[in-house]
């Protein structure tokens, strides 16, 4: 059968859709394709038109689409009566997703969707090196002269060069700050040759031979565990490996462990906290950490937190559970920003997680 022409077609005389062709495509995935068929021209109103969660949502859909043929093009497009000319074949990637989106939305906006879309197999090198463990890092840079090493730290972020300086030996680190002082603008040459080795000579070496702790695994996967099954398995583990069991415990961070903050990350994690949840987390907390945490507020604030608490009635050990374990992962997602400090006590910076 012969296509007809844009002006020919009407939603009387659109093909009837092939739903087999379609039916294994999520929402997210037709609306990419549709966008990609319209293109910059006809699609910029659309996108103009979503939300960024919407705007999200779908350039992570239209990144992993890869290949689409032509019949399942005009089927999705018949399938929502559109008028075209012609089917054809597109194809979604990480490149034509980021091309389109830089064509519609602010520079800023488009950098942040794709990093999150790539994850952190996409990020640039130096966002890999802030993933690195400091020791780690430090090991490799002594070896270093010191002028490379100065441009390193001068483009990974302050709080990691901070941590990593630290540990570098004081009289070469000393000379490190030096040439930080002093340095002048680094030509693109240089860079692109100090990238390339740490990506042949570190990074590479790194993922061949770092094995993630399986104690450090375990702590996290029971953290997300409800009292009752976190129990168990611990009691469980003890009989059979209690060395294994007493490790993984000093590596679980518990909502209890939130004691540990110090005053100024308290009051921001206070801060960021939704009300009612934080209320049902302290509900069923210790004594203590309920005064740890009204310590931190105002008056005021400690006042009407008692009285949500309150008003709240009985709540169950499931609620709690699952309250104190969402505040744990905001204090997790907080210092992996750099918001706040989780120290193993209250004179130390070092991350216990």
């Amino acid at each position: 059968m012969a296509k007809t022409s844009t002006a020919e077609k009407t939603p009387d005389t659109a093909p009837a859709p092939n739903k087999e062709l379609t039916r294994f495509l999520s929402g997210p995935e037709k609306a990419s394709i549709i966008l990609l068929v319209l293109g910059e021209r006809y699609g910029g109103p659309v996108w103009e038109a979503l939300d960024e969660d919407e705007i999200r949502t779908v350039s992570r859909a239209m990144s992993r689409l890869g290949a689409v043929t032509a019949e399942a093009v005009e089927a999705l497009v018949a399938e929502f009566l559109s008028m075209m000319a012609q089917g054809g074949a597109v194809t979604g990637d990480y490149d034509r997703t980021e091309a389109l989106l830089s064509k519609l939305l602010p520079k800023d906006k488009v950098y942040s969707l794709m990093e999150e879309i790539r994850g952190p197999a996409g990020r640039n090198m130096w966002q890999k090196l802030g993933n690195v463990q400091d020791q780690v890092l430090a090991n490799y840079l002594k070896g270093e002269y010191p002028q490379t090493v100065a441009v390193i730290l001068s483009k990974i972020r302050s709080e990691n060069a901070a941590r990593v300086l630290s540990l570098l030996p004081h009289e070469f680190a000393l000379e490190v700050v030096n040439r930080m002082l002093n340095m002048e603008p680094v030509q693109k040459e240089v860079l692109a040759h100090i990238e390339e080795t740490l990506r042949t000579e570190f990074i590479s070496n790194l993922s061949q031979t770092s094995r993630r702790d399986s104690h450090e695994m375990i702590a996290e996967i029971f953290n997300s565990f409800d009292r009752q099954t976190e129990s168990w398995f611990l009691a469980a583990l003890d009989e059979r490996n209690r060395e294994a069991a007493q490790k993984i415990r000093s590596l679980m961070f518990t909502f209890d462990d939130l004691a540990k903050l110090d005053p100024g990350s308290t009051q921001t994690l206070i801060r960021y906290s939704d009300r009612d949840i934080l209320a049902v987390a302290l509900k069923g907390a210790a004594p203590a950490m309920k005064k740890f945490f009204f310590q931190q507020m105002s008056t005021r604030a400690a006042k009407n937190m008692e009285e949500l608490m309150q008003s709240r009635g009985p709540v169950r050990l499931k609620e709690v559970d699952e309250a104190q374990t969402r505040i744990v992962m905001l204090a997790k997602e907080l210092a992996s920003k750099g918001e706040i400090t989780i120290g193993k006590n209250r004179a130390e910076d070092e991350l216990i997680y």
